[in-house]
């Protein structure tokens, strides 16, 4: 490789002994592709398993923890004991690969799909609609605020989410904290309107850490870790801004995970609220941390170059690749063996089966203008 690229190469070890070889990362993309029963499909072990030999880590498309939780069509579940045997034929594809496993743990709150839920309903920290579409759905339903019960019942579902993820070989979790879904939802002043102990708004999020751990303590018999993502800024007013995020930044590195995930679409974005800068929200974050956790960046990495700039600049301890490594799965090994001037930087029509890209996942990448870089074939004119 070339020496400008080595710092991507470089081994890790968390503090929780998880040992990884490299800077790069997998990021977690939804890829609508469970099985009918929401169990992994045989086309997600091949598209995983095809990305397994590059990057140190894979961290896996969202797992729901609650039947009330689920936000997209296709979406694995990790809800009871039945989803185990295909998430751990999971771990084991990426395993063969060199790669380690992360099952990111996810519930929708507000932004599950009510047609995907138990009577339709959806639920969050308070009864407060959602503003404008998020993703790939469009929901406008009002939520109905959780009980400080069923609250801990869904602390519980982490914690029961991450034993399944033990027990089916996993090397850690990662809670999706970001986007909008439910753990954000009590971050947020705009959703979080509580006055039981959850108005603090962080205490949710602790909570589930907590309980993750004391699963850990308790089951896993080799290193497993715990990460966490999250948004630095909402568009909601008002929400979350760059104040909100340095103050649950700080109780989550009290709260001593393995790392943080930064989710950004975009990783040289610059801070709209909460302070006056002209640096990067990823500059600005990994400035704040100041080396307390590895932090994770991500958005916009296309090429080699800009994997390193988000190391070099950005001051990250890794980095996440999202579409461009679907789109070329042997991105980190071209970059590795000196061969980055071959990788695909765009798709075909006939590019599925070249990329592993499971089926239900190319419709819609064909389907949805701007997602992925298609290239199209002309339609003739006679």
């Amino acid at each position: 490789m070339k020496s400008k690229y080595q710092s991507l190469f470089q081994d890790f070890t968390f503090k929780s002994g998880v040992h990884v070889r490299n800077r790069l990362m997998m990021a977690p993309m939804t890829t609508f592709s469970a099985d009918d029963n929401d169990y992994v499909s045989q086309e997600e072990l091949q598209y995983y398993g095809e990305r397994s030999n590059g990057v140190g880590t894979i961290i896996t498309a969202c797992a729901y923890v609650s039947k009330n939780g689920k936000g997209f069509d296709g979406q694995m579940g990790i809800d009871h004991d039945d989803t185990t045997q295909g998430l751990s034929k999971l771990a084991d594809v990426i395993h063969e690969g060199g790669a380690k496993g992360v099952v990111q743990l996810y519930h929708g709150g507000r932004l599950a799909v009510p047609r995907l839920t138990p009577n339709g309903e959806t639920v969050s920290a308070s009864a407060v609609a959602p503003l404008g579409d998020r993703g790939f759905y469009s929901i406008q339903q009002t939520p109905r605020a959780l009980t400080t019960e069923e609250i801990y019942e869904v602390i519980t579902d982490f914690g029961q989410a991450t034993r399944r993820a033990i027990e089916a070989g996993f090397d850690g979790v990662e809670l999706h904290g970001a986007t909008g879904y439910l753990l954000q939802q009590f971050v947020s002043p705009h959703s979080n309107l509580r006055t039981d102990e959850f108005q603090d708004r962080n205490l949710f999020a602790l909570k589930i850490i907590e309980e993750v751990k004391d699963v850990i303590h308790e089951h896993a018999t080799k290193p497993f870790l715990i990460g966490y993502r999250f948004s630095p800024e909402e568009p909601e007013t008002p929400g979350i801004t760059m104040k909100e995020t340095f103050a649950l930044i700080d109780e989550l590195i009290q709260a001593d995970l393995d790392y943080l995930h930064i989710a950004t679409t975009n990783a040289w974005a610059k801070a709209r609220r909460g302070i006056v800068s002209e640096k990067s929200r990823t500059e600005l974050i990994t400035e704040y941390v100041n080396g307390r956790l590895p932090v994770i960046g991500v958005g916009s990495i296309q090429t080699p170059d800009d994997a390193a700039l988000v190391l070099e600049k950005g001051k990250t301890d890794f980095a996440a690749i999202g579409r461009a490594i679907v789109v070329d799965p042997y991105w980190v090994e071209k970059v590795k063996n000196n061969e980055e001037e071959t990788i695909n930087r765009h798709l075909t029509e006939s590019d599925q089966q070249k990329a592993v890209i499971p089926t239900p996942l190319w419709k819609l990448i064909l389907e949805v203008e701007g997602w992925f870089p298609v290239v199209k074939t002309e339609e003739k004119v006679f």
